[in-house]
């Protein structure tokens, strides 16, 4: 997985970071957090690693990477992370390999593949459902939490045992249309966009809005890591790619 952000890898700041590196250990995994500083040496990197997880981050993508301007309401983009996602995505789908895409690496994987972004939910879309702290007064301390309705024969409607999930949420932006051969397999009441999965082949790639690496102990949270990792496994089968 990549660092969060330029600033928290040259630090080597863990407090976030390590809530995906313990997700992925209790599902039997190995994290490598990598280092966004050099884009070259990161592509032969990721050559040995079987599988990938993209978290979010405090940055906003670029307006321009999906044909946008910023309209005022975008955190400062991390070029560094933009192209270190976009070295791992073009690594995972040419060598058939997992990724767990979570809040902005959801948004990362929808713009690679020629998607676009609601820039601000709170003023491009009429909605009473919390999605960050900042929506509720006074701000609670923990993430507020929604209802998500996924769609049928969906990975994530197997995964979940049903139609319907509570999710924490945490961000600002969302999918606003999907990119190329990716599904949105769930969604708010209020229509925000909350999961895509990849149909352009068997490969597992699926971007959730939700931070299921800080909802240790819920069913679906913990299967969408444990999945990942047996996905993973599965790439170690794979004849080398030629």
């Amino acid at each position: 997985m990549p660092w969060r952000t330029s600033h928290e890898g040259a630090a080597e700041n863990l407090e976030k970071i390590r809530y995906y590196t313990e997700a992925v250990e209790r599902a039997g995994g190995e994290p490598v957090p990598l280092s966004l500083a050099n884009p070259e040496a990161l592509a032969s990197q990721v050559a040995d690693l079987d599988g990938f997880v993209l978290p979010g981050s405090p940055a906003d993508v670029d307006p321009a990477e999906y044909g946008a301007a910023d309209g005022g309401k975008c955190a400062p983009a991390d070029s560094s992370r933009e192209e270190s996602d976009r070295v791992i995505l073009g690594h995972a789908f040419q060598a058939h390999k997992p990724v767990l895409a979570i809040c902005y690496g959801c948004q990362s994987l929808n713009v690679y593949l020629g998607g676009t972004l609601v820039q601000d939910i709170h003023s491009e879309i009429d909605s009473q459902v919390a999605h960050r702290k900042k929506d509720l007064s006074p701000e609670p301390g923990d993430d507020p939490r929604h209802e998500v309705r996924f769609t049928g024969g969906s990975r994530l409607a197997s995964m979940a045992g049903g139609t319907k999930a509570v999710v924490n949420s945490s961000h600002h932006q969302s999918i606003a249309k999907a990119g190329r051969q990716l599904r949105v397999t769930a969604q708010a009441s209020d229509g925000v966009v909350e999961s895509i999965e990849w149909t352009g082949d068997a490969n597992w790639v699926i971007g959730v809005q939700w931070h299921p690496e800080r909802m240790r102990g819920d069913a679906l949270a913990e299967r969408l890591f444990s999945e990942l990792t047996a996905a993973a496994q599965g790439t170690r089968k794979l004849p080398p790619m030629k």
